[in-house]
């Protein structure tokens, strides 16, 4: 990263089906040998409880987390936050408002503490409305891909967001 500060916050609940996108990917990152410039955070809920764990420092803010797009199950979306489309967290998952709402209610109230660049890394989920249910196949299958997006972004390296 250049010695310039990320923070990754996966976004999930790991009790709900394809809603545990964001857990998992925190599990397997805690396993990956990260540059010492990114830190990860877990958060059940998202919307505003993901803007307390900005301190000010981080250049980048990459958010984890099951979409529903319209894309088929276990696409994997890497897009900056200028592309993000305006919506809400799914019934089941509490996640409130959604992130650009989120990281526009940042920039307005918080500047000082907002990150220059925001991406989300997001998984098409299928099934968010079973409680104790496992991740639907396809989105099970797509979490490689999905940390590798994660790792390519908060590394710099080819293949990552742009």
């Amino acid at each position: 990263m250049n010695g310039n500060r990320a923070l990754v916050i996966c976004i999930g609940n790991e009790l709900v089906a394809d809603d545990a996108v964001g857990y998992e990917i925190y599990r397997l990152l805690q396993a990956e040998r990260l540059p010492t410039t990114v830190r990860i955070e877990f958060c059940g809920v998202g919307g505003i409880a993901l803007l307390e764990l900005l301190t000010g420092q981080e250049e980048l803010l990459v958010v984890v987390d099951a979409v529903q797009f319209g894309t088929p199950p276990g696409t994997v979306h890497c897009l900056p936050w200028e592309q993000l489309p305006a919506i809400g967290g799914s019934a089941i998952s509490a996640h409130g408002i959604g992130l650009k709402d989120t990281i526009d209610i940042g920039q307005a109230l918080y500047p000082e503490r907002m990150p220059r660049q925001v991406l989300l890394v997001g998984v098409e989920g299928r099934c968010f409305d079973q409680l104790g249910g496992a991740m639907t196949p396809e989105v099970a299958a797509a979490m490689p891909q999905a940390l590798a997006a994660v790792c390519h972004v908060v590394n710099l390296e080819p293949g990552g967001c742009r």
